[in-house]
């Protein structure tokens, strides 16, 4: 699980997953044409995800959330947390 030093945001739609998936990648100084590079989608596909296109490839945002260090948590709100 994740550590307590670490920046968590919360993702309720596509497009706050479109906008943090852009301020990290910016934040790590890369270019739309670098982050495909780096992972192997499409420019439009990066331009669409940032968008926060509902219908973007389940398979390939993972792998570009990979390529920028990004992890993906889930919570259940009925179970307590210890």
């Amino acid at each position: 699980f994740p550590s307590h030093d670490k920046m968590f945001n919360i993702i309720e739609t596509t497009a706050c997953l479109g906008e943090t998936i852009k301020t990290v990648r910016k934040k790590q100084k890369l270019t739309q044409a670098q982050l495909v590079a780096s992972c192997g989608v499409g420019v439009r596909f990066i331009q669409e995800l940032e968008g926060g296109k509902e219908s973007c490839h389940l398979g390939k945002t993972l792998t570009v959330l990979q390529a920028l260090g990004l992890t993906v948590y889930t919570t259940d709100s009925d179970v307590e947390s210890h």
